[in-house]
């Protein structure tokens, strides 16, 4: 029996969808039934339930193949079971697993700090605190930003997601069931209007008009905001993602944080940039700020950091360091088994020209999208950078009315034909394979979508 199961994991994952029973199949049904017996509710949103994966590809317990465009939300940035990566988490098993970064010593923490202090954009000199999650390095962050500035009030954007926990919460804006019975939250955020070029609340066109819309954004901070009810020396910083995620891939236009920038220093306030899902590669730059020219003074990151290994990190310019010891800390933050990964991460993204060939492939996949949207007239937008795609569905291409329910009727048909992709916003699914991805993937991932709309009409 044994011989046969090491056979069996040894055995190749076919590199293409290959669907041999309806999913889900028996065998995934019964694990769905176990996990909401088992499990507290929470955010599941497809019946897939994978045995096995390597690469692009996601093998279920019934032997369906799946191309997975989702990865791990947009944790598995060099695919499943990365080779490299897997060989350094193997040989560090054999060595120590966990000893307690904030309290004691070792070298594979340094080595991890180090080697994000030298990726992430800005030539000043960081430190890096580590946790285990996005939420968690936001969190962090926000305390970084209060022990500096010593101001306790920020200013967060209306469709951002930041985390569920009760700090991270208060900025947190794209769903209202996020905030439903968990009244109050951490006090002391604003929120204002985010520019979002194709849905805003000053009903500009944001493609036609960028600069009209950065405008009138920085204008709500300053004239309304600042000066109706938030005094800005309270504010100790915007807590900000570069393009929001859950908020439905929103792209600014690209000089919107140059303007938000300057709003910052005339206040002494901090831009702290949560990368959690932009980060490493995703947009076609090592990190999403990057394409928009700034150097945040605190960014937060997790998901592709170590490769599926839980690690988050939260990174700040040298000087905002906590003034004493004490003020945050927690027990698995650099565990020695996430801070090799994350080395490894980093290492194998360089060597294989991992963030060269997401824009590549994003370039690719992008042209696809359009070549959907010229063929159903009710997707309303496509946008993204890099392998950071999404397509918007819409009742009206002119009201930009959001098509909910069609949305997820897509999402659940193109998984039919082995496809795995993630809603996000309000009608809009994400398209968020591994970076290592190849154009032919890209191209079967493209037509089980095509067969996914189909499907759901």
């Amino acid at each position: 029996m044994e011989s046969m199961l090491n056979n069996n994991e040894k055995r190749e994952i076919k590199k293409k969808i290959e669907i041999k029973v309806l999913p889900p199949g028996p065998r995934a049904k019964e694990i769905v039934e176990l996990d909401s017996k088992y499990l507290m509710t929470s955010t599941k949103s497809l019946p897939v339930v994978a045995s096995r994966a390597e690469g692009c590809f996601v093998e279920d317990v019934d032997g369906n193949t799946f191309l997975d465009f989702a990865a791990g939300i947009s944790v598995l940035n060099m695919g499943h079971v990365h080779p490299k990566i897997t060989s350094a988490v193997e040989s560090q098993l054999r060595k120590l697993w966990h000893f307690a970064g904030t309290d004691f010593y070792y070298r594979e923490q340094v080595d991890a700090a180090k080697a994000l202090g030298e990726i992430t954009p800005g030539k000043f000199e960081k430190k890096v605190f580590f946790t285990n999650s996005g939420t968690e390095s936001n969190e962090a962050s926000i305390k970084v930003a209060k022990a500096h500035t010593k101001r306790q009030q920020f200013v967060g954007f209306i469709g951002g997601f930041h985390g569920r926990s009760q700090g991270a919460l208060a900025f947190t804006a794209s769903r209202p069931v996020h905030h439903k019975g968990f009244f109050p939250h951490m006090v002391g955020v604003e929120h204002v209007p985010f520019p979002n070029p194709y849905r805003n609340p000053f009903g500009i066109d944001g493609y036609e008009n960028p600069d009209e819309l950065v405008n009138r954004v920085i204008d709500y901070i300053e004239k309304w905001t600042f000066k109706t009810y938030v005094p800005p020396e309270n504010v100790a910083g915007f807590l900000v993602e570069p393009i929001q995620g859950e908020g439905g891939y929103i792209v600014p236009p690209m000089n919107f944080f140059k303007e938000l920038k300057k709003l910052a220093d005339q206040y002494d306030q901090l831009i702290i940039m949560d990368e959690v899902q932009t980060g490493f590669g995703r947009t076609g730059k090592f990190f999403a700020s990057e394409h928009f020219g700034i150097a945040p003074d605190i960014m937060s990151l997790a998901k592709a950091i170590a490769s599926g290994i839980p690690m988050g990190a939260t990174i700040a310019r040298s000087d905002l360091d906590f003034p004493e010891p004490g003020l945050h800390s927690n027990t698995y933050g650099g565990n020695v088994l996430a801070s090799v990964a994350c080395v490894a991460t980093i290492n194998a993204m360089k060597e294989e020209n991992a963030v060269k060939n997401s824009e590549t492939q994003g370039k690719h996949l992008n042209k696809r999208l359009h070549e959907l949207q010229e063929e159903f007239d009710f997707i309303g937008d496509v946008r993204g950078l890099g392998l950071m795609q999404a397509v918007d569905f819409v009742k009206d291409t002119k009201t930009r009315e959001p098509a909910t329910k069609l949305r997820d009727r897509i999402e659940y048909t193109s998984f039919e034909n082995g496809l795995i992709l993630l809603s996000t916003g309000l009608s809009a699914i994400r398209l968020i394979p591994p970076l290592n991805v190849t154009e032919g993937e890209i191209d079967q991932g493209i037509e089980a979508l095509r067969k996914g709309i189909k499907a759901a009409l």
